[in-house]
């Protein structure tokens, strides 16, 4: 496995750790200044890193939560790259008397930036939802 492509699969390993442990400053360094995000699949935001990564602080904070990243379809091209990973995450809330576990896809792009790699694009593609809500 090339270098790029385990430094792409941190990078999304460092996403789903920000957004679980409330690491805010951490979730924001994994994204590009131009990202372009989009959560509209859950009834989220589609925009911009700071306005996403402030929603996902008023959303995620105070609850548990878990993201697993996976199954990683990424090609890298020179100083980027594109592809797909799957991700479930399970969420507790305390309104639910079990967990809600979700899962999809997310569509990406990357971009090296000062040799670090970066999302320029995250689309969460939502497909599942137990339970349903």
């Amino acid at each position: 496995m090339s270098t790029a492509l385990l430094d792409i699969e941190r990078l999304l390993s460092d996403y789903a750790w920000g957004c679980d442990e409330g690491d805010w400053g951490l979730l924001r360094s994994v994204f590009s200044d131009d990202a372009e995000l989009d959560y509209s699949s859950t009834g989220g935001p589609a925009g911009g890193p700071d306005d996403v990564v402030a929603w996902l602080e008023s959303s995620l904070s105070g609850i548990r939560i878990q993201h697993v990243v996976s199954n990683f379809r990424i090609d890298v091209r020179g100083d980027s790259a594109a592809g797909r990973a799957m991700f479930l995450t399970t969420v507790h809330l305390e309104e639910l008397d079990q967990p809600l576990t979700t899962g999809g896809y997310y569509d990406l792009g990357f971009a090296r930036v000062g040799g670090r790699w970066k999302v320029r694009r995250l689309r969460e593609d939502n497909r599942w939802m137990h339970p349903a809500r």
